[in-house]
């Protein structure tokens, strides 16, 4: 993968963002949330999907077993851009249609509906307004979110496969 550049979030937050990548996640009934999610993301622009993984919890020991996860990486471009901050408010409210409560309990074993993190944006700016949606050829263009950087090796897998999608 080539040299990406990283911000933290924070630095970004008010930027206008025209395409996200995100990283999808559930260990509970996948089956029935990624769909959900999946539709609710594309009515927000034009979507493409790299194929679900089935992995198991990197946090998982012997002694605390966890439900394994299935991980989606998703190219979204939007049709309206928005800023990074109105963007994450948006995917946690999705995450909250999808039924998603945050842990209580220290140990408890979570059970995550949908978890839906940005991996990497591309701002709206004039150049990227002129080619409606762009393709990942120009990696460059990417800002990669620091606190998610180096991605996990199922988000490799993912933004390559989307990657290749590309003409």
């Amino acid at each position: 993968m080539a040299t990406l550049t990283q911000c933290a979030p924070e630095t970004v937050q008010a930027q206008s963002v025209a395409e996200v990548v995100l990283a999808l996640g559930s260990n509970y009934q996948a089956e029935r949330y990624l769909p959900l999610a999946r539709e609710s993301l594309a009515a927000l622009g034009e979507i493409r999907l790299s194929t679900a993984f089935q992995n198991p919890d990197f946090t998982a020991t012997t002694q605390l077993p966890k439900p394994d996860y299935t991980n989606q990486c998703v190219h979204l471009a939007l049709s309206t851009p928005m800023s990074l901050q109105q963007l994450q408010q948006t995917f946690k409210a999705l995450e909250g249609d999808c039924n998603r409560r945050r842990q209580t309990e220290p140990k408890q074993v979570r059970r995550v509906t949908m978890d839906i993190d940005i991996l990497m944006v591309k701002l709206a700016t004039i150049e990227n307004s002129l080619s409606k949606y762009s393709t990942f050829k120009s990696i460059s263009d990417w800002i990669v979110m620091a606190d998610r950087y180096p991605f996990k090796a199922h988000e490799v897998v993912g933004i390559e496969e989307l990657t290749a999608f590309t003409d």
